[in-house]
Formats: structure tokens, sequence, C-alpha cells
């Protein structure tokens, strides 16, 4: 005589595969959600230390101003160049127009440093308060990172060293300065635009 199948068996085999099938599901909604927390996290530290580095560059101009002042006038009069008649119109040799373009330099990083710490202490905020709040500090980390490279992009790589040939001088070159700058931003940049899972 055949025997019938153990139904209670069945149900039990059905039930451990179903806990077994769970629990690999927890274990990688748990790993996601590691994961989705990472970047945000990622993110603030990375517009927190651009933040830190350009208020620091402001304070460092305001409390000793005449020391870049000196670059500022140097790279604008065009002095330390190959001086080449062809370019050497483009010079601005007035100490009040090279003093307000340091200022102007001065006045940009300043407010470039302000809306970083803003967006930085709203990313902070937004780790623990959900996606409103670090929706706010990406959107503010984006003005404040593109400031800056706007700043070191075409201010100093642009500006100051193709038009006034900042490149042709031994003394007074800081294209390179300005090119890790805005590296340094633009990776922030990057990493605060990287799509997120509550994207």
């Amino acid at each position: 005589m055949a025997r019938k199948p153990d139904a209670h068996a069945a149900t039990t085999h059905e039930q451990e595969h179903e806990q077994e099938h769970g629990d690999g599901t927890a274990a990688t909604r748990s790993s996601a959600t590691r994961s989705s927390a990472a970047l945000p996290l990622a993110a603030t530290v990375l517009t927190g230390t651009v933040a830190l580095y350009i208020a620091l560059v402001a304070f460092g101009n305001i409390t000793d101003y005449g020391t870049n002042r000196e670059f500022v006038r140097h790279v604008l009069a065009m002095d330390t160049t190959f001086r080449d008649p062809d370019l050497m119109w483009r010079s601005i040799t007035s100490p009040a127009l090279q003093d307000a373009a340091y200022l102007a330099i001065i006045a940009w990083e300043t407010a470039s440093a302000a809306v970083l710490v803003v967006a930085t202490w709203l990313g902070v905020s937004g780790l623990r308060a959900g996606r409103g709040q670090a929706g706010r500090g990406r959107s503010l980390a984006t003005v404040g990172l593109l400031m800056v490279m706007v700043l070191f992009g075409a201010g100093f790589i642009a500006i100051g060293g193709e038009w006034f040939s900042m490149w042709q001088s031994k003394a007074w070159n800081g294209v390179e300065a300005a090119l890790r700058n805005f590296l340094f931003a633009g990776v922030a940049l990057v990493v605060v635009h990287l799509p997120r899972e509550a994207d």
C-alpha cells in the first residue's frame, strides 16, 4: 500500500525555505541600507573638507592681506611674464584696480565658504533627519562647490593663467595650485551627485 506524503513535513520544509529566503532578503536590504547611508556621509565629509579649506584661504587672505595682494598685483601687472608687446596691453597696472580685484576674490572666497558651511550643516542634519534636509544640503553644496570651481577654474586658470599669462611667471605662477583646488572641488561635486537609492 502506497504511503501518503507527510503534509506536515512538506509544510515545515516550505517554511524553512521561506525563512532562508527571507533572511537573505533582509541581509541584502541591510547591506543596501548601509551603502545608501555611506554615500551621503562621504558627500557631507567632502563638502565639509572643501568648506574648511576655502574658509581658511579666505581667513588667511584677510589676516595676512599683504602677501597675496602682492601676488594679485604682479599677476595683473604681468611684470614677471615674458613681457611680449602683443600681450602687455592686457596688463592692469592701477593699484586701485588691482586691490579691487583682490577684494573681489576675498569676497567670493568668503561667500563660497559660507555656502559650503551651511551645506555641510544641512548634510549632517540630513543624515539623521531624512531626505528633505539632505536634499537642501545637496543643493547648497552644488552651489558652493561650483563657486569654488568658478573661482579657481575661470578666475585663476583661465583669466589669470591665460589672459594675464601667469603661466609665464616663475615667481608668481599659481596655475598648478589653482588646478589642484579646481579638481578637489570637482571630485566633491561628483560625489555629491552620485545616484542614491532614495533618488
